[in-house]
Order: structure tokens, then sequence, then C-alpha cells
């Protein structure tokens, strides 16, 4: 129980600073990581976790669940559609230069072997938003960049899963099953994916049969009530249920668009409490006794990460294209790595490979890092947009709203 008397002060403090933290370098979400690592066994030692504990491993798969599920129902069909160009660039071109990157720096700086250090570039390839909130979430910042930020960010999750799946795999003592293991992280991707297409399509048809049908204050329990089924059914057939909630969403958005409008405040509410659950349990592993296992190259590393690394891949795939130098550097810079990374650094730790434990101190310190450098830095580049009126730096409202669309924009910020 001291855990959730830990959880219940830092989220009162936190929605009490919310206000505070939209006009300043304050971040609620970096509040939830030190509140986990000062009370952990490192700091006040309130609270005992370590990285097998069963917490740690329930509440990762179910937060990235919901937030993978709520990020698939911000993914508009028609919008990419239209405005593919420059996300397909940022996923397509810019994701497997910073996973290569980020893979020769591991590589040579802190000694990793080439299957590990590869792993490592796919853990930290995905971005995440929720720490620059103040740049996506408003509309008064370019509509183009906004948009290359959270296409970006809402896809680059399910591309990074099956690569880091079959990396650690790769990574793991050679044996005659090592085949066996891959046909298996296949049928477990490929299952996923066909239960979050045919769910959806199965409950909006249920839905339109005459004598059933959603009453409208319960109709945003539908997608939730959806979202349970298939991650239940997902753990008992073994199917990936991070590839499960992402197609899920995505199909719920396009098939039944009503239900998706009456369960987005909701769906939203749920997926930042879960994630700000996890980014205590994920800060009370942060110890000192981690941060003094990373080598000197691998802060160097961790360094050129984010200050190298993930710029030079943006930059050099949107080459040639007509965004502005501003808002091609300031898209640069925006690469948090955030909570899929989290969560995927649990998989690769609780993997058992040879250098699982080195790998993960790297990411959990780059994590660690990059969270406090993006959250820190939204608002004061936000400004050069000349945008006054901010939304919280993790997770919070409009101070004052401009209007339903405004309203509308400041909740889709706030995706994970």
């Amino acid at each position: 129980m001291v855990l959730v008397a830990v959880f219940g002060a830092a989220l009162l403090i936190a929605v009490l600073l919310s206000g505070l933290a939209a006009r300043t370098v304050l971040s609620t979400s970096l509040l939830f990581l030190v509140g986990g690592a000062l009370v952990s066994d490192g700091f006040l030692g309130l609270i005992h976790i370590t990285p097998d504990s069963e917490i740690v491993s329930v509440t990762a798969d179910l937060a990235l669940f919901a937030v993978l599920f709520t990020d698939g129902m911000h993914v508009s069909f028609a919008k990419l559609r239209a405005n593919w160009r420059n996300p397909a660039r940022a996923l397509g071109l810019g994701m497997p230069l910073a996973c290569v990157g980020m893979a020769l720096i591991t590589h040579y700086l802190v000694g990793l072997d080439w299957t590990t250090s590869f792993l490592v570039g796919a853990v930290l390839a995905p971005t995440d938003p929720v720490f620059a909130s103040a740049i996506v979430g408003r509309k008064e910042v370019p509509a183009r960049l906004r948009e290359l930020l959270n296409v970006e960010s809402g896809i680059n999750d399910g591309l990074a899963l099956p690569v880091v799946l079959i990396l650690i795999a790769a990574a793991g003592p050679t044996s005659p099953h090592a085949a066996a293991s891959f046909g298996k992280i296949g049928l477990e991707l490929g299952l996923g994916l066909v239960f979050g297409v045919l769910m959806p399509l199965i409950v909006n048809g249920l839905v339109r049969f005459r004598l059933l049908g959603a009453e409208p204050k319960l109709q945003p329990l539908l997608p939730l009530a959806t979202a349970v089924i298939l991650y239940a059914a997902c753990h008992l057939t073994h199917a990936n249920p991070y590839l499960a909630a992402f197609s899920a969403g995505a199909v719920f958005a396009a098939v039944s668009p009503e239900s998706h409008k009456a369960f987005e405040p909701l769906g939203e509410s749920l997926a930042e409490l879960a994630k700000f659950a996890a980014l205590l349990v994920f800060g009370a592993l942060l110890t000192p006794q981690l941060f003094g296992d990373l080598s000197i190259g691998g802060y160097l590393a961790v360094i050129l990460a984010i200050v190298l690394i993930r710029p030079a891949s943006l930059l050099l795939s949107l080459l040639g294209t007509r965004i502005d130098r501003r808002e091609k550097l300031v898209a640069a810079w925006f690469g948090p790595k955030g909570f899929a990374s989290v969560v995927y650094g649990l998989l690769v730790l609780q993997a058992g490979i040879p250098q699982g434990q080195e790998a993960y101190s790297l990411i959990a310190v780059c994590i660690a890092f990059s969270i406090v450098a993006h959250s820190s830095t939204d608002v004061p580049i936000a400004r050069l947009f000349h945008v006054d009126d901010l939304v919280d730096a993790g997770g919070g409202q409009p101070e004052t709203p401009t209007g339903t669309e405004t309203a509308k924009e400041g909740t889709q910020a706030h995706r994970r």
C-alpha cells in the first residue's frame, strides 16, 4: 500500500503543479520519475522494487497496452493519405538511421556485441512527444511540425516492436531452437494483428444489430470493453498484445468514429494514469547503483544519442522537403526517448540475454536524461513560435480554452 500512497501523493502534486508546469520548464511526468527514484531503495527506502518484481512487468504491460490503444485511435487514415510524405521520411529513413547510429556508438563506446548494440538502437528509436507537449499540443505551432511529430511518435512504437523482439531472440544463447523462436515471434505478431483487426470489426457489427446498441452515457465503455477482452485474449493465446492494441485502436477509430469520439476523454485519462504509474515504477529502478554501473563511454553514448544521433538522422531524412529550417531543427531536437523505450528496455532486462544488464543500464540512463532534457525545453522552444497559452509538459490542459477545436488539439498532445 505504500506504493499506492506514493502514487496518490505524486498524482495530487502533479495536478496542483500542472498550472505552473504549463508556463515553466517543470514537467509533471518528470515528477513521477523523480518521485519513484526518491522513495526507492537508493534513497528513502520506502518501497522495494527490483527489475524482476512482478509489479514492474504487470504495470509496464498494462500501461503500454493502454497507451498503444489510444495511440492507434489517433491514427487518421484520411490524414495519412493526404499528408504522408514527411512522416514517411521520418519513419522510413530517419528511424533506421537513428537505430544504426545508436548501434555504432553503443558498440564502439560501450563495447557491446553487434546484436545487442542494434537491440539498444531499436529500443531507443521510438519517440514520445508527451515530454514535448507544448510543441505538439497547440495549433499556434505550425501544423506541419505538429503533424510530423504526432504521426511519427504514434506509429514508430509499433514499428520498433517486431525488431526489438527479433533482436532479443537473436541476442540470446545460440541453440538449435533459434529458428523456432523466430517462428514463434512471427506467429505471436501475426495473431496480435489478426485479433487487433477482427475484434473492433466484430464489436462494431454487433452494435449495428437492430436490438442492440449502446446508451449514450455508456458508449465510452464500448471501446474499453473491447480493449479488456482483447488484452485477455492476447495473453490467453500468447498473441502479441502491443501490436493488437495499436491495430485495434486504429481500426476502431476508422469504423466507428462516434465511439472514438465518446471514448477519447476517458481513454486519454486512463492512458495518462497508466503512464504515470509506469513512470513511478521505472523511477524506482533508477538507483545510484544503476548510474554508477554505466561507464564513461556509456555516458558519452547517452549524450551523443540525445544531441547528435536523433537530430542528425531526422535532418537527413527531411532533406529536400519544404519544411523551413527552424521547424526542421525543432523536430530534430524533439525526439525524446519515452514510454515505449521504458517498456522495451524492461523486456531486454527480463529476457536474460548475455549483455542484457549492460544494455538496460545504458537504455535506462538514456531515457532518464532524455526526459529531463526534452520535458524542460518544450516550453522555451514553443515560445519561439509565439505560443502564449501552453499545454502542460506532462499531461495537463490549456490554461485558457479557446474553443472546442483547441481543447481537442490539447487532448491529442497527451497520447502516452
